[in-house]
Order: C-alpha cells, then sequence, then structure tokens
C-alpha cells in the first residue's frame, strides 16, 4: 500500500479555499457547511440557492441561535444529543457555540454528561464518527485506516479501548465518544484543526455483563482480548500510526490499568506518544503542587507525600512528581531517592515489602515499595500512616468517598502549617473529602485542589473565601499535545511534561493571594493551554526532540509562529475549483 498524500497544505490564504464540492454533497458536509451563512456569491458559485433560506447570517446570528435551541433542551443527555448533531453537520459552527460558552457546555461535552452518552452509546447511536478497528478485521486494518486517513495528514489521533471509562469502567465499542470527546478538547484548547484530528476506538471485545447481553449493543460482542493478542491488536496499530502518520500525536486514553503503563512504556520511546489518564493527570496535579509550595515557601524535594489510591492516576502522579524532584535537583537526587519521599496505598493498605509479590501490582516500581521492617498490620489504616509519616502533602485518587476524616486531616494538620490536600477522585459522590470539612478541620489553613469543580469555602474568622482550585486535565494536555505538535517532537519527554506544568503553576491566581486557586480558572483555559504550549515547545528544542525546521529561536517570533497555527472557528470564503478540497 502506498503512503496517503495530504489535501491539507498551508494555505497562501488561510481566509480562502479551494473546494471541489457543490449541492448537496457540500450542505453535507460538516467540514465545509456553513448553512445560512454561505454568502450570496458562495450560493452561485456552488449551486446553493433554491437549497437555503434567502437571508444570509452571520455565524454570531447562528450562534444566538443554535444557542436558543440549546437551552430549550431540558436534560443534560438531551443538550449532549443536540451538540453531537449539530457537530455532525457543521463544525465550525458547533465550535463556535461551544467556545462562547465552555464553562457551562464542558461538562455537557466532556465529564460527567459524555460519561451517560457513552454508556447508552448502542441505544443513542444515529451516525458514526471516527475510526471502529476490532479483532476479526486485524487483517484488514491497515486497508481501514488508510481509508480513515485518506488525503490527511493527521496532527492528533485520539485512541480508547474503552476499558476504564470516566469512572464507568467498560464501555466496548461506546470508546469512540471519549476520544471523540478529547479530541474536541484539544480543538477548543489548543486550537488543534479537527480535519487534521482523527478518534478511534480499539473495539477488542468487552467483560460489561449489561453490553454483552443486550440485543442493541453495536461493538464486538464478545470478552475483551487479553494477552499476547491483545498486543498483537495494539502492535498493529501503533505500527500503522508510525508508517503513515509519523508525525502526529498519539494520545491513550481511557485503557485499563493493567494495560495503561505498559503500553506507554513500550512506545513512548517510538514516536510522540501521550497517556492523559497518567501523564495529563499526573502533570495538572504537579502544576497545583507547585503552586502550593509556592505559597509554602519551601521545595518539591522537601514534601513528605502521602498518595491514597494506586491506579492509573495515583502512579502517574507519583512518577510525575519522582520525575519533576529529579530534574529540580539538577541531577543531584537519582530516581530512587525521589522516590522514597512518597508513601502508596491501596486496597491492601500500604504497599510495603511485608505484603508480598502477590499483594503488589507488577505495574508499581521498586522504588516506590517501601522497605522498612517496622511497618505493623495496624499501620495499614490511612490514619496511622500519617501518624507516622507526618506528610506534608495528602493526595487522594481512591474514589473511596470520605477517606479523608476529620481525624485524618487533623492528625496531618498538627506537623505541618499549610497542609497540602488533594482529594481527586471523581464523580464528586466519590471524592475523599469535601473542601469546606477540610478548610473548617485546618482553620482555613489547608491547601486544596479537587478532581470535580467545588465552590469556594467560608475562611473562619474572615469574610473573604478560599477558592478552591479544581485540577482538570484540560488546563494542561491540550497545551503538552499542542507544543508536542508544532515542534513536530518525535516524543513527548518528560522534561517537556515538566516544563508544561511549570509554565501552568507560574500562571496560579494563589502566586498573587494565597487564598485563590492554585490553578487558573477553566474558563481561561485556551489561553492558559497555549502558554503551556510555548513552554513544551522550548523544552522539546532543548531536549533536542524537536523536528519542525520553521520554528523560530526567538521566543517573541515563536509565539507569533505558534498563534498564527492555531485553528479558530471562523468562516473562510470559499471558491470552487474541481481539483480543490473534498
Amino acid at each position: 500500500m502506498t503512503k496517503s498524500k495530504s489535501s491539507f497544505p498551508e494555505s497562501t490564504n488561510p481566509h480562502q479555499i479551494k473546494v471541489s464540492l457543490r449541492g448537496k454533497s457540500i450542505l453535507d458536509n460538516p467540514r465545509f457547511n456553513k448553512g445560512s451563512a454561505f454568502t450570496r456569491e458562495e450560493r452561485d458559485h456552488f449551486g446553493l440557492r433554491g437549497r437555503l433560506p434567502f437571508a444570509v447570517d452571520t455565524l454570531e446570528e447562528q450562534v444566538d441561535r443554535a444557542y436558543k435551541q440549546y437551552q430549550a433542551r431540558e436534560t443534560d443527555i438531551l443538550k449532549n444529543s443536540f451538540l453531537a448533531s449539530m457537530k455532525a453537520q457543521n463544525w465550525t459552527l458547533y465550535y463556535a457555540l461551544l467556545s462562547s460558552h465552555l464553562v457551562e457546555m464542558f461538562p455537557i461535552v466532556y465529564t460527567p454528561t459524555e460519561a451517560d452518552a457513552i454508556a447508552d452509546y448502542s441505544h443513542l447511536f444515529r451516525r458514526s464518527e471516527g475510526l471502529f478497528l476490532s479483532p476479526p478485521d486485524i487483517d484488514k486494518m491497515e486497508e481501514d485506516f488508510l481509508d480513515a486517513c485518506e488525503g490527511r495528514n493527521l496532527d492528533l489521533i485520539v485512541v480508547s479501548d474503552a476499558e476504564a471509562i470516566l469512572g464507568i469502567g467498560d464501555q466496548g465499542s461506546g470508546g469512540i465518544g471519549i476520544s471523540s470527546a478529547k479530541a474536541v478538547i484539544y480543538t477548543l484548547a489548543a486550537g488543534i484543526d479537527p480535519a487534521r484530528a482523527l478518534a478511534v476506538t480499539l473495539d477488542v471485545g468487552t467483560n460489561n455483563e449489561d453490553l454483552l447481553n443486550d440485543p442493541l449493543y453495536i461493538g464486538y460482542k464478545n470478552k475483551r482480548l487479553r494477552g499476547e493478542k491483545y498486543d498483537e491488536f495494539v502492535d498493529k496499530f501503533v505500527g500503522l500510526v508510525k508508517k503513515y502518520q509519523p508525525k502526529s500525536l498519539l494520545h491513550f486514553e481511557d485503557f485499563g490499568v493493567s494495560n495503561a503503563q505498559k503500553l506507554l512504556a513500550r512506545y513512548r520511546d517510538q514516536l510522540s506518544i501521550f497517556n492523559d489518564d497518567i501523564q495529563g493527570t499526573g502533570a495538572v496535579t504537579l502544576a497545583a503542587l507547585q503552586a502550593a509550595i509556592a505559597v509554602t515557601k519551601s521545595k518539591l524535594s522537601d514534601q513528605r507525600t502521602v498518595i491514597y489510591g494506586s491506579g492509573s492516576a495515583g502512579l502517574g502522579i507519583a512518577r510525575q512528581l519522582r520525575d519533576a524532584t529529579k530534574l529540580e535537583s539538577d541531577g543531584k537526587v537519582d530516581s530512587k531517592e525521589a522516590a522514597s519521599k512518597f508513601w502508596l496505598m491501596d486496597k491492601n493498605g500500604l504497599i510495603k515489602n511485608s505484603l508480598g509479590k502477590d499483594k503488589i501490582r507488577d505495574e508499581i516500581e521498586d522504588e516506590f515499595i517501601r522497605q522498612e521492617d517496622d511497618w505493623g498490620k495496624d499501620e495499614n489504616d490511612l490514619l496511622e500512616v500519617i501518624k507516622k509519616v507526618k506528610p506534608a502533602v495528602l493526595i487522594g485518587t481512591s474514589t473511596h468517598t470520605g477517606a479523608f476524616t476529620e481525624e485524618v486531616v487533623k492528625e496531618m494538620a498538627k506537623h505541618v502549617d499549610r497542609p497540602i490536600i488533594f482529594p481527586l477522585s471523581n464523580p464528586t459522590r466519590k471524592c475523599e473529602a469535601d473542601p469546606k470539612d477540610v478548610n473548617q478541620w485546618t482553620d482555613g489553613k489547608a491547601l486544596m485542589a479537587t478532581g470535580s469543580p467545588f465552590p469556594p469555602v467560608e475562611i473562619p474568622g474572615q469574610e473573604k473565601k478560599y477558592v478552591v482550585a479544581e485540577c482538570n486535565n484540560a488546563l494542561i494536555y491540550p497545551g503538552l499535545g499542542l507544543g508536542t505538535i508544532l515542534s513536530r517532537s518525535k516524543s513527548m519527554t518528560d522534561s517537556m511534561i515538566v516544563a508544561g506544568a511549570k509554565r501552568l503553576s507560574e500562571l496560579a491566581p494563589a502566586l498573587k493571594d494565597p487564598d485563590e486557586s492554585l490553578l487558573p480558572e477553566f474558563g481561561d483555559a485556551a489561553q492558559v493551554n497555549f502558554e503551556v504550549a510555548l513552554a513544551v515547545m522550548a523544552a522539546a528544542k532543548d531536549a533536542g526532540v524537536a523536528r519542525e525546521e520553521k520554528m523560530p529561536d526567538d521566543e517573541d517570533e515563536r509565539r507569533d509562529w505558534a498563534e498564527n497555527k492555531r485553528w479558530e472557528a471562523n468562516y473562510a470564503e470559499y471558491v470552487y475549483d474541481k481539483d480543490g478540497l473534498k
């Protein structure tokens, strides 16, 4: 098979595009459809006069009309369905509407509402998008991949095997929903051209009995592929990305804990690979922690950290903080010494040598396993660990509701003036502690970040309130991706991720007022991620992995160059050309 050629060359006039589609074909193409915004001249040239109402709308008028239609939907799932339908009709209007109401609509197109849509995917299904790959067609995978990529040079490929979706677990073929949603956020928050992004689901079966017993389930109705056959399937897919789209970023999303780290370790040095559940969660937590320690005027290497919950998120956070500690020391601290500052806990209690190998998962590195001999059986309890470790930082990724009890929090506050407490589990009902309780138990001294949005909390004895940061991955992963894409990096290095996290922490409102948030507001996600991307580009150049020869060396020139590369939801002028874009 031959390599697919791009039909998306850089335009000399980005406001004018040559298009070969006419009539119904252009109206049915969401990339080029303008609906009522086609100009009189375009209606003449593209055979649209009788196909559209007479009036010509502006994009702003279309957004206003669409928002009123959106508001008329009574439930969140109906709003999600409305937006999905709009996306299938008109990309520009879809992204313009979302950009105009980002904070309001983000929970609708992503968590928590998208999780409901994914769980009911087979029942809501009307029109497919993206690429579905399943084991029975493994011999035809190359043909199917090339068909999806025909005429396209991709910047971004988001792939999921749907084993661990948004806190709702194994969702089989519904995983295309999370891949699509992540790609949408890349466009909204980083300006990735949606025409240069591809959502993929590796539909390798499901162990969800509800799906297997559902007569309407539209996925591969078999138990999940495991072992060598699973590895072979994923390896073939990654090989196709390397062969045909070698300059794209491959984003892994919501893979099960047993595969997530294994796949990241296997492929991250072969091409630009990113796992949001591991690296994105780790990076945004690192940024919040860096802001917190700036408030406490300490160093990362000074922190003693207990991580309660050691799945993909908890391990990803531990690894990210460990790697950042190493980089902060300029080689004075090795990986083992950096890891010694962490105490990890899971359902078996503290992860320590005396548990035995049968109770310690293979993906947990030896350096995170506590080797001390003086841990008793009673010290597997979180409170007992807090008493012994006396940590400055407590991070929750356990989904154990209320695990950070009053006794635990007060014990921690005995040993540190400003305890750093991050109950990160999603959704809200699974959070380890309510920030208002933590704030009360520490007399307003705790520095907090959560995985779900919480309102500001009262500070005892003061009129002002403490703003609780939301550790939302969308504040950083689009910027990490944009910086990697623009620099055409051959890999996403640890130094690039740490540089992005450092830049995000520098934008924290808490650096100006310690009662403000440890992270920027989500409404500023687009500008925040652009700043992250610039830091990532610089780090890629320093690491020697950047391949983009046109990327300027001068920082100001690089900023302007990068700004001009971002896709925006605006209508271009179309010129009919039979050899133009399709």
